[in-house]
């Protein structure tokens, strides 16, 4: 399963894709997780790349590949 968490900082999108990757963890799937952040400040873009399944290989997903996506925004 690939997700994405899209949104600015300060919303609170890395704390979702740690707990994310967390609760994966706890269902004994294989789970990679990656963060791209954009200005390294609040109100820069911030997205978060979760990877769930039996045996995951890279942490990032394709554009249009993902099967859910999370958005923040106010």
């Amino acid at each position: 399963m690939d997700i994405v968490l899209a949104g600015v900082g300060g919303q609170g999108t890395l704390v979702a894709g740690r707990l994310l990757g967390a609760v994966a963890q706890t269902l004994s799937k294989d789970v990679k997780v990656s963060e791209v952040h954009g200005m390294s400040q609040r109100g820069g873009s911030v997205i978060t790349y979760a990877r769930l399944g039996d045996e995951v290989f890279s942490p990032t997903v394709e554009e249009g590949r993902a099967d859910f996506l999370l958005a923040f925004e106010e």
